[in-house]
């Protein structure tokens, strides 16, 4: 995969925006997530990241134990309202579009054509544009943005936040969950289908958690994923060694 430079450029915003790596929702899987609950919410369309969330990776189908929930979503919020954004189909890196036609077939909804990888701004708009484009155009703070990777996804999902005035009457329709996001709800899936760039993971986790701590969001996130999550059979995803060695050192070390 070429270098992501958008990506590795997102960790210096941390410098004056820190919570531009907080997710909103923390599951391990798509399984945890409450679709009813997410759409009598307001939230009436989804972006899905490809690799290690709905399929494995550098594979073009749906990880099987997901087929149920994936089915669930989009029923509930219609398959032209789901769009899978990837940083390999449907970017330069898809000669002709192949691999996303392949990944639309198999996975029953639409995928994005991009010129720059996530988090890009070029990619956001064209996260807009396709939304704006339907029959009943989606709003920023109507989408759910779920993927795997804090740099790309729950980076881009923030970048989304827009800042919204409403009349009395406009402020009195929105319901109070998706008013204190401001934006799209970034899930995070944390859990591994199959291993891949794990120490960059485990990173991600060890600063998602001290920020977390030092913006006292830890009470946000258990808010919101009590709202929207549900118990799931026991995910078959690994952490992969390293990363829990390194988590098992950085517990001993925080109890000190």
């Amino acid at each position: 995969m070429p270098l992501n430079i958008p990506g590795l450029l997102a960790p210096f915003q941390l410098l004056w925006n820190p919570r531009i790596v907080l997710p909103h929702v923390i599951v391990t899987d798509i399984r945890q997530l409450n679709f009813l609950a997410l759409r009598k919410a307001g939230y009436r369309g989804a972006v899905f990241d490809k690799d290690n969330c709905l399929t494995i990776p550098y594979k073009d189908t749906l990880v099987p134990e997901l087929q149920d929930s994936w089915q669930e979503c989009r029923e509930v919020f219609g398959e032209s309202n789901v769009l899978i954004v990837s940083n390999s189909a449907g970017t330069r890196d898809d000669p002709g579009g192949i691999q996303a036609e392949s990944v639309s077939h198999h996975l029953s909804v639409p995928v994005l054509h991009h010129g720059s990888p996530k988090p890009a701004y070029r990619c956001i708009s064209a996260i807009r544009a396709y939304f704006s484009s339907l029959p009943n155009p989606i709003q920023d703070h109507e989408l759910v943005v779920v993927g795997d990777r804090v740099f790309t996804d729950v980076v881009m999902a923030n970048r989304m936040k827009r800042r919204v005035t409403c009349t009395t009457g406009e402020a009195d329709k929105i319901p109070p969950i998706r008013d204190r996001v401001n934006g799209p709800l970034a899930v995070w899936t944390n859990g591994v289908w199959q291993k891949e760039s794990m120490v960059m993971r485990w990173i991600e986790r060890w600063l998602v958690d001290v920020v977390a701590r030092r913006t006292n969001s830890k009470h946000e996130l258990s808010d919101l994923k009590e709202v929207f999550t549900k118990p799931s059979p026991q995910p078959e995803v690994r952490q992969g060694k390293i990363p829990l060695i390194m988590k098992q050192c950085w517990s001993l070390l925080h109890k000190k």
